[in-house]
């Protein structure tokens, strides 16, 4: 696979929103990226969360002070200092980290974060995009309240012109990217809901036998894409990938048809890879020695 198979390509579709993605496995997908509107809603919101959660701790604390008879008052300062400072640095982190890989927010409206390259969503890469936060909103925003006495004026005309540049630059790109996703090689998709995994094997399936071998060539992620593959039911699509799968694992000899061997083949690794969980193995991807 050449590197220009391996960058998205613009659809001609309405709007322009559909994105065509080559993964690194050599599938071809279609993301839609959502729209900047969608991007400050999901950040209001998960905003509001965390001025809830910051309400929640005060009060916690002003009922602590109440008991102690405000003794530790200065303690209690602090620690409401503390807690700010974990929410705003690691909230947006900490969801992102997870499987679903959106916050609170993201996940109401039906968004995730994902790699624009089609790989896996590394602990690095979130990392990126939510420390360039602190630059485009909350270090102008700090600015924005602070009061110094002879240059207050000119700190608050560089802060507002900070935030607009910040602010306005997903509306100058195609994909509605933020500076943190540019940085990090990241983008914000629709993520539509889905039933569970298990209706793609409710049929009976093929009797193939898969090695373990075979079954560990392969993890997580590339399940996931196997799952999205099934789901779709484009024959050339299903037809390369099993193609590919066979040879990966030493089964080119097998004539089962495309949709029937990869129903079997997603059937097996689903239950390898959460049986390998049920031990404390989790294996992330086929570069993943697990």
């Amino acid at each position: 696979m050449d590197a220009a198979a391996q960058t998205e390509r613009l659809l001609r579709t309405p709007g322009g929103r559909i994105r065509e993605l080559v993964t690194p496995e050599g599938v071809d997908l279609r993301v839609v990226v959502v729209d900047a509107s969608e991007r400050a809603a999901a950040f209001l919101l998960d905003v509001a969360f965390i001025v809830l959660a910051l309400i929640a701790l005060t009060l916690v604390l002003v009922g602590a002070g109440l008991v102690f008879s405000f003794a530790a008052s200065e303690y209690f300062g602090a620690l409401w200092l503390l807690g700010f400072f974990f929410l705003r640095v690691f909230y947006f982190t900490a969801f992102e980290c997870t499987s679903r890989a959106a916050t609170p927010g993201k996940r109401i409206l039906g968004l995730r974060v994902a790699r624009r390259d089609g790989g896996p969503l590394t602990a690095d890469a979130i990392f990126a995009r939510n420390a360039m936060r602190e630059l485009e909103v909350f270090l102008p925003l700090t600015f924005l309240g602070a009061r110094v006495q002879t240059v207050d004026t000119w700190i608050s005309v560089f802060a507002l012109v900070w935030c607009g540049v910040f602010t306005l630059f997903p509306l100058f790109n195609a994909d509605r990217l933020r500076i943190g996703d540019l940085v990090a090689g990241t983008w914000v998709l629709r993520a539509p809901k889905r039933v569970l995994g298990a209706d793609l094997t409710a049929t009976a399936l093929p009797a193939i036998m898969f090695s373990g071998a075979a079954l560990d060539a392969y993890g997580i992620h590339e399940l996931s894409v196997l799952e999205e593959v099934l789901r779709r039911r484009d024959p050339a699509t299903m037809q390369a990938v099993a193609v590919r799968i066979r040879s990966k694992i030493g089964l080119t000899a097998d004539q089962t048809p495309a949709p029937e061997f990869l129903s079997a083949y997603y059937a097996a690794l689903r239950g390898r890879l959460e049986q390998r969980l049920l031990f404390g193995k989790r294996k992330r991807d086929k570069h993943d020695a697990g």
